[in-house]
This record gives structure tokens, C-alpha cells and sequence, in this order.
């Protein structure tokens, strides 16, 4: 038997060739589903805020499961579950995907098959082969298809740890200079990882089966890790942390890119995609995505200035009482400012940061037409036009960032 909605989607123009085994949920509106779009056999539509624009394709390699997804044109997710997230033009995803709230793929970012994302932010281009989890990152860099970012095959963004923390969000690339689309790609070998919180910048090269537990801040640089002799296990007491510098001050800086990249979409972005139903719908997708990306983010530092106290504790315990002032004043630091930490990390930054750089980039951005397309756009943009947009989405960035002060 063949529902109302799936004839509703049909009589709008939408292929389905095997209707009877296509199910779309009461609550989806048809109207977000645009004609010429392609459903195939076994897949779901589901969620209120589902949006479907202008020639995707939904589950051609097995059936697919999208909940409350929005995406633009050309979108194609092949097989798998995709639930609250968010793609741009010419994004996919093949078989197994398996892809949940607070994730945002942008214009012909992609993964392979079996690819696990969640409160994931890829850049254009950016691409991710096959058996692969990557939550909690953001990854920029590269320049077009064929000069993208990779995420090889089998590579794992570690984003839990022994401490039972998930505080380790990974910022691969930036914002200020990612969204000039004109940064040095970055390679991720297969059969590797990273562990959260680290920042790699534009150009890094990590060869497969490496794992990589440090910064890595300088341009185009071959990770190499030193060789370790071997030693006997250390004594490890769950929850008694060391210096939590590095982890607060990544995470600040991680919050202040995504800071930037609203102001990005809410002047910059938002007149190239609101240009049709389905364009606006994917500019409030994606504006949410990034306010979940936040709130993550806030929530994990809660979670890790909560268990400061009983790491003193546990340390006070296993060192006699007596506490040296490094690393231990930084935990009590982050106790003591917290509540202020919060709230000024809740509020954003302050009204009118880099706004003299803001109007400047504006004033070469609003020159071009939004008919131009946006990745083309910001291939015209000029090396003054760049500069001021880099400044700009900086001083946000700095913002954020200079609420701690390293201890």
C-alpha cells in the first residue's frame, strides 16, 4: 500500500521508484521536499524539520534514514542513519553513514562508506574515507576537489578520556583563514588518530598509522614523533588530574572559531543561501548546528571544572596533603572562575568585535551577486578583501580566547 505523503511527494515531482517501501513520516511536509529529488527502495523521511532541496539523492547504495536533516542542492547521502544535521551543496555521505546532531558538512565535503560524525564541522572539500569515526572536530583546508583535506581510511578522533571527559574538541585548520578557501590542505593518514583537544594547522602531514597527542601549530609540518624506550607502567588514579592549561585553552579557542563562524553565516553566508525555501532552510539548519556546537562545548567544560574538586582531593591524598602550585592552581583557578567562565563563554563575544574589518570585508563581499555561487565568490575575493575577512573573524576568535590566562 502506498501512503498519502509518499503520493503527495510524487505529484510534486519527487522519484521514488519503489514507492511501497519508502515510508515518510506524518509530520514531514512535502513542500520541503523539492521535485527531482530520488528516493530509493527501503528508505525514510522523518522530522517536522526536514528539508530536501533540488536534486539529491537518498539512499542509492542502501536504504537511508533522514530525521529532521536539512540539505541543499546536489546532496547525496547513500546509505545509512542522518539525524539533525546539516549539508550544503554537493556534500554526500556513502553506505553505513552514520551521522548525528551538531554536524555540518559544507559545499562537496564527503565521506566514504561507514563514517561515524557528531558534532562534526567539515569545510568544503574536506574528505573522509571509509571506517572512520570523527566526532567533536572541525576540519578545514584545501582549495578545490582535487587540493582537499583527507581523513584517511580507518581514522579515529579519540574524544573520551580516562578521566571520563569529553572536554577534547580538536580543531584541525581554522576559521579566520579556512573560509578563504585558500589554505594548504591537510592529511590525516589511515589507520591513525588524534587525541582531543589538539590544534593542527594548514599543511600538516600525519602518515598513516600514527597517532598524534600534541599541537602541531606550525604551517606544513611532517609529524614525526619521537621514539620512546620502553618503561614500566605508571601508577594512574582515575580523576586526579595534571595541568589542564592546554585543555582549557584549546577549548576556548575552539569555541571562539565557531564564535567567528556565526558572524561568518549571519553576514556573510546568509544572502547566498536564503535565495530560495530550500537555501533558508539549510541557513537555519546550519545556524543550529553551530548553537549546538556551542552548547557541547560549554556543557563539556562544565562537566570538567566539576571534577576539579575531587581531583584535588584525590592529589592532596596521594601527595600527603601538600600540593605543588603547578599544575594544581590551575584546577583551583578553574573552580574559582567558572561561574564568570560561563557566562561571559554563553554571552559570545562582545558587540562590534573587528567590526572595522567586518565592514571592510563587506563592503568588497556585497559587490558580488549572489547568482555568482558562493564557493566562486570566494575565489574572486582579493588579497585585501582576505585580509580584512581574516582579521575580522580573528578578533572573535582572540576574544574568546583571552578569557583565560594561562597559570
Amino acid at each position: 500500500m502506498i501512503s498519502e505523503q509518499v503520493r503527495a511527494l510524487e505529484r510534486r515531482g519527487v522519484a521514488i521508484p519503489c514507492p511501497e517501501s519508502v515510508d515518510i513520516g506524518s509530520e514531514v511536509r512535502p513542500e520541503r521536499i523539492a521535485g527531482g529529488v530520488i528516493i530509493h527502495t527501503g528508505s525514510r523521511i522523518l522530522g517536522e524539520q526536514t528539508s530536501i532541496g533540488p536534486d539529491c539523492e537518498i539512499g542509492a547504495e542502501q536504504p537511508a534514514i533522514v530525521e529532521n536533516c536539512q540539505l541543499g542542492r546536489g546532496v547525496a547521502l547513500k546509505g545509512g542513519y542522518f539525524s539533525g544535521a546539516t549539508f550544503l551543496d554537493g556534500s554526500n555521505m556513502g553506505s553505513g553513514g552514520h551521522v548525528r546532531p551538531g554536524t555540518l558538512l559544507e559545499e562537496e565535503a564527503n565521506g566514504a562508506h561507514t563514517v561515524g560524525l557528531k558534532q562534526t564541522l567539515l569545510f568544503p572539500f574536506v574528505t573522509a574515507g571509509s571506517l572512520i569515526n570523527f566526532c567533536d572536530a572541525f576540519m578545514a583546508g584545501g582549495t578545490s576537489r582535487k587540493n582537499h583535506s583527507e581523513i584517511g581510511s580507518s581514522y579515529i578522533h579519540f574524544n573520551f578520556t580516562p578521566h571520563q571527559d569529553k572536554a577534547t574538541a580538536s580543531l584541525l585548520g581554522d576559521v579566520s583563514k579556512g573560509v578563504m578557501l585558500d589554505q594548504p590542505p591537510i592529511f590525516l593518514g589511515g589507520q591513525g588518530g588524534l587525541i582531543g583537544p589538539v590544534r593542527i594547522a594548514y599543511g600538516t602531514v600525519i602518515p598513516a598509522g600514527l597517532i598524534c597527542r600534541k599541537d602541531i601549530l606550525d604551517k606544513n609540518k611532517l609529524f614525526t614523533p619521537e621514539p620512546t624506550a620502553f618503561r614500566e607502567p605508571e601508577a594512574f588514579t582515575m580523576g586526579m588530574y595534571r595541568s589542564i592549561n592546554r585543555i582549557v585553552i584549546n577549548n576556548l579557542i575552539y569555541i571562539g572559531n565557531i564564535r567567528a563562524l556565526q558572524a561568518w553565516y549571519q553576514f556573510v553566508r546568509r544572502r547566498f543561501l536564503t535565495v530560495d525555501p530550500f537555501g533558508e532552510a539549510v541557513y537555519v539548519g546550519a545556524l543550529g548546528q553551530l548553537n549546538a556546537i556551542v552548547d557541547e562545548r560549554l556543557e563539556r567544560l562544565k562537566e570538567l571544572s566539576e571534577k576539579m574538586p575531587r581531583s584535588l582531593e584525590k592529589a592532596r591524598a596521594a601527595l600527603g596533603g601538600i600540593l605543588p602550585a603547578v599544575p594544581y592552581v590551575q584546577q583551583q583557578t578553574l573552580i574559582d572562575r567558572w561561574p564568570e567562565l560561563e557566562t561571559r563563554l554563553a554571552q559570545g563575544p562582545p558587540p562590534g568585535t573587528g567590526a572595522a574589518h567586518r565592514d571592510s570585508f563587506l563592503e568588497h563581499w556585497e559587490k558580488i551577486s549572489a547568482a555568482t555561487g558562493y564557493l566562486k565568490a570566494i575565489g574572486s575575493l582579493g588579497p585585501e578583501a582576505r585580509a580584512a575577512g581574516t582579521s575580522w573573524l580573528q578578533a572573535i576568535v582572540d576574544s574568546v580566547a583571552s578569557l583565560w590566562r594561562s597559570v
